[in-house]
């Protein structure tokens, strides 16, 4: 059997030091908003090179937040890829703001420039790419769309931890960077949790707030905010694990590379990164008219896979008041009829890689 994901082996080569993690938490007593988050805060944004964090429960509250922050709501529109996790989407529409579709390259498989600037008018106050994968969106064309048009932009990095593109870090681009902690993440925790980072003090400000409700003192509330606050617990587990975020990273390189070199010369596709840039492959996925009898094929050697996305965003009924129908995002449709991730994790075996490898070349003799 290869899992697609196997977390408990990563867990038990961390658990003393998880173990430790927790009974520090619990000799403080202190368990929301303690030393742990603010430690955490402080190292997360060393590893990015400076600026600010502020830890929050999930990545979909960090995009939320980061738009509220901007003062960013009802009667504003946030532009965002066709093609992306729904929790992208979900997080706009909680700020109150309207998401404005646009489809998304061909190669990358991000957000297209060209699109977002079609989408783009009078109501639209920002720009979500989404780093998909890992993989960078085509940020200095979107940050030039954005000064043209005085648009702020976010980015969705939710998937890209220590991932970059000319040498800065994804999620320091823009006016705020969100991202998740999910247990699956890169870097993920034991639970939930999320980060916004930003260069901006006074942002950062509005987001700690904003997380605790609105709060500018214990009995004080300046807004109405959300309850998003890391917890102490979280925040343990996650300084444990950052230490060895870019050894994980440069493992799954090294992975990816191992499936490149396996897949050449098949009839599948895989993202095209754009240059000088370092991906995080979060996920591997390869593309193929045939996903879903190469998925069973798969399963039927004991390879496990995921589809990371089966929808389209304006395929997805919570979203059909958006007034999309098939056919309006082509590429973004496509992506999603044919992706299938492959297993990709830092504790995956060189043998297990190698045997998803031959059961491919199999399928396609």
């Amino acid at each position: 059997m290869v899992d697609f994901l196997d977390l408990r082996r990563q867990h038990a080569l961390l658990r003393d030091r998880l173990a430790s993690a927790c009974e520090r938490v619990m000799a403080r007593g202190s368990f929301i908003l303690g030393e742990e988050v603010v430690l955490f805060e402080e190292e997360f944004a060393s590893f990015l090179g400076g600026g600010h964090a502020v830890g929050v429960a999930s990545g979909t509250d960090a995009i939320t937040l980061s738009l509220m922050a901007l003062g960013i709501g009802p009667g504003d529109e946030v532009v965002v890829p066709a093609f992306t996790a729904p929790p992208t989407v979900v997080a706009v529409c909680r700020s109150g703001a309207r998401p404005v579709l646009a489809d998304i390259e061909e190669g990358t498989l991000n957000l297209d420039p060209a699109e977002a600037e079609k989408v783009s008018g009078p109501r639209t106050r920002a720009l979500l790419p989404v780093h998909l994968y890992g993989n960078p969106a085509p940020l200095p064309d979107l940050i030039q769309l954005c000064e043209e048009r005085r648009l702020f932009l976010l980015e969705d990095a939710c998937q890209a931890h220590g991932a970059s593109l000319e040498g800065r870090p994804l999620g320091t681009w823009g006016a705020c960077g969100s991202f998740s902690f999910y247990p699956t993440k890169n870097l993920g925790a034991l639970g939930d949790g999320g980060m916004v980072v930003t260069g901006d003090a006074g942002l950062a400000a509005r987001v700690r707030s904003l997380r605790d409700y609105g709060r500018s003192g214990q009995h004080l509330l300046d807004e109405v905010g959300l309850n998003s606050r890391m917890d102490e617990l979280q925040a343990a587990f996650l300084r444990e694990k950052l230490p060895s975020l870019e050894r994980w990273n440069r493992r799954r390189g090294e992975l990816a590379s191992r499936y490149l070199r396996g897949i050449e010369g098949l009839p599948l596709q895989v993202p095209r990164l754009p240059t000088a840039s370092r991906p995080s492959y979060h996920l591997f996925p390869v593309f193929t008219p045939r996903r879903d009898e190469l998925a069973a094929y798969l399963r039927d050697r004991g390879i496990g896979t995921a589809v990371h996305y089966p929808l389209p965003i304006h395929l997805q009924p919570a979203f059909s008041f958006l007034g999309h129908r098939a056919g309006d995002f082509p590429r973004a449709e496509r992506a999603a009829s044919r992706a299938l991730s492959l297993p990709l994790y830092p504790e995956l075996r060189d043998e297990e890689a190698e045997e998803v490898v031959s059961a491919l070349r199999d399928f396609f003799s």
